[in-house]
């Protein structure tokens, strides 16, 4: 196959610093990495020049996650988008960088659009500081509300915020206010993630004091109805926004697209073969090896993450993808799913309803079995 007939992969950058770990948080990074930045960068660099020659690919999304991608100067995140466009491309690229609104400064969203960046996601979690607290943030809501406003007049209109639900304390009350701060900036997508204490962060040492499984699924049913009360679609379990301005680069996930990833912790999936970093930014700085962790894409796998999308999973699609439907263990299951109205069926495609998503996991699994 020639490269110019092959899809577009998607690229992601894992930034692993932060001035401070948050509570809840399981992704890899390391706190005051300052004196890492330059060979970090350096790093990252040659691994995409590398990358770059070997599987000669061109990518249409690229994406800085972290730890707080925004703690790089925005010269060292020009750099590296100045390597990505030499050796992949990324003609028409969507370009998000994930932000701590507390490390942001007037002029650094003017930067950073220079350099490339069109798209940022900002971490809201609250709008209510004494919630925001709880989960060890260090920047406040008046913090996110001015960020927006620094990336929009930077010319930066594609805005996401990220919500959390289940926070401890939270209450219906308390999420509306949240979800309608979140509309009221112009935000063109927000997420809403259920919390949960991942073991080995301070948040699993207390994690008694989080609401109990039935009431953060009445939070989440709460936040789909209010989020979309405010104009948003839901094309994800955890992901809304204003028509058009789905996260392309996440989307590559959910379809099992091709995406390369850089960093310590990073996950690739290119030819069919995944691959990660190991989870270390000394290893990775001193040009570590990437670690082969098997085949993707087969037929399970592409069914599970397609039915974590709204427009779910197509019968058709299956077919041409893998010369097989649903089998018949998931057909004899659709129709009692339906009647708890946990999922729908038109014929073709399977959708799970936003109760079904609460309880994805099973559902997936007694389809899949």
């Amino acid at each position: 196959m020639k490269i110019s007939e092959m899809s577009k992969i998607g690229i992601y950058i894992h930034v692993p610093f932060c001035k401070k770990k948050c509570d809840y948080c399981d992704f890899y990074s390391v706190e005051n990495g300052y004196p890492l930045f330059e060979t970090y960068e350096n790093a990252v660099i040659a691994a995409l020049r590398k990358y770059g020659k070997e599987i000669k690919r061109t990518a249409d999304t690229l994406y800085f996650g972290g730890g707080t991608p925004s703690l790089l100067p925005p010269e060292r995140i020009g750099r590296i988008i100045d390597e990505c466009l030499s050796s992949f491309g990324l003609d028409g690229a969507e370009i998000t960088l994930e932000c701590n609104p507390s490390t942001v400064y007037e002029g650094y969203f003017e930067k950073i659009a220079e350099a490339g960046v069109n798209r940022v996601s900002l971490g809201l979690q609250s709008a209510i500081d004494e919630e925001r607290k709880l989960l060890g943030r260090i920047s406040s809501s008046r913090d996110a509300l001015n960020a927006v406003t620094l990336a929009k007049n930077a010319g930066i209109l594609n805005v996401s915020l990220d919500l959390m639900l289940g926070i401890p304390n939270q209450t219906k009350e308390s999420l509306k206010r949240s979800v309608d701060f979140a509309a009221g900036t112009g935000a063109r997508h927000i997420s809403a993630y259920i919390l949960k204490a991942e073991k080995n962060t301070p948040l699993y040492k207390r994690r008694n004091v989080l609401p109990t499984d039935d009431e953060q699924a009445e939070l989440y049913l709460e936040a789909c109805e209010e989020i979309k009360k405010c104009g948003y679609i839901q094309y994800e379990i955890s992901n809304f926004c204003k028509e058009g301005f789905e996260s392309r680069h996440n989307l590559k996930y959910w379809k099992s697209e091709e995406y390369l990833g850089i960093g310590p912790a990073a996950h690739s999936f290119i030819d069919s073969k995944r691959f990660y970093y190991p989870r270390s930014v000394r290893d990775f700085i001193s040009g570590c090896a990437p670690v082969p962790d098997g085949e993707g894409g087969d037929y399970d796998e592409f069914a599970m993450l397609r039915l974590r999308l709204s427009e779910g999973l197509s019968e058709k699609m299956l077919i041409s993808r893998f010369g097989r439907g649903f089998s018949k263990n998931a057909r004899a299951k659709i129709p009692q799913f339906e009647k708890s109205s946990l999922l729908t069926f038109d014929g073709d495609t399977l959708r799970l309803t936003e109760k079904g998503f609460l309880v994805s996991n099973y559902l997936i699994a007694e389809i899949l079995e």
